[in-house]
């Protein structure tokens, strides 16, 4: 499938732990970072692909933890106040999206990786790729990158997916017909954020249209043509 949905959330997204469909896509992941805060010296790098719920987990951490976040891709960000940080919990977003004049360049993120595990601090980074694929100018953080610990997330299966599609739709207060899940499922991008705009669109369509959310729907959305479709029993 080639369509992309990129529309933006109408209500901010929730973190909370129990929120987070647990599955063999991020089950070791998950593991990894429950064993907090016994990381080795404080660190953890979570890695995955978009849309693999790494924010969600993270986020979760950080409340659980008090932790400062950072946004290490945000050109607006503040700089760091590294001696501030000493013995915090900090978590770093976009780890590897990093750029020099942002808050977080080769040097902070280097005295961010000394620091975990003194006084009781911790770092927790999430990314798109592996440290040891992040570039780096300062020579020294080049062996941090490479003994960084790693939390891998793989690309969501169906169960991650079917969970952030209820999510979507209860936030809207929907009930679909019941074969709308597998419907699509097998239709849509292995993404949490894609799930999550199928489900905008859908709830934007039923509106305009007075109609209620059931594959016949959804296959006009997706603007598929699907010969499984009964179009007259629908």
């Amino acid at each position: 499938m080639s369509r992309q949905f990129r529309l933006p959330l109408i209500s901010p997204p929730t973190f909370e732990r129990a929120h987070f469909a647990v599955s063999p896509t991020n089950g070791e992941a998950v593991a990894r970072l429950d064993t907090w805060p016994d990381w080795a010296e404080g660190r953890l790098a979570l890695v995955g692909p978009a849309g693999t719920g790494k924010t969600h987990l993270a986020r979760s951490w950080a409340q659980q933890a008090d932790a400062v976040v950072v946004e290490a891709a945000d050109p607006d960000a503040a700089p760091l106040d590294l001696p501030a940080l000493r013995g915090r919990a900090v978590l770093v977003e976009d780890a590897d999206r990093r750029a020099e004049g942002r808050a977080l360049d080769d040097e902070a993120l280097f005295h961010l990786i000394n620091m975990a595990g003194v006084d009781g601090g911790s770092l927790l980074l999430t990314a798109r790729l592996a440290p040891v694929a992040w570039d780096s100018a300062v020579p020294d953080l080049r062996s941090r990158l490479n003994a960084l610990p790693v939390a891998r997330i793989e690309a969501p299966d169906d169960i991650v997916l079917e969970a952030v599609l209820r999510r979507a739709f209860a936030a809207r207060a929907i009930t679909p017909a019941h074969d709308v899940y597998p419907y699509l499922l097998r239709r849509i991008p292995r993404s949490a954020a894609e799930a999550i705009a199928v489900v905008e669109l859908l709830d934007e369509a039923a509106a305009a249209q007075g109609r209620p959310v059931n594959r016949l729907l959804a296959g006009q959305v997706l603007d598929l043509s699907d010969p499984e479709l009964d179009f007259e029993g629908e």
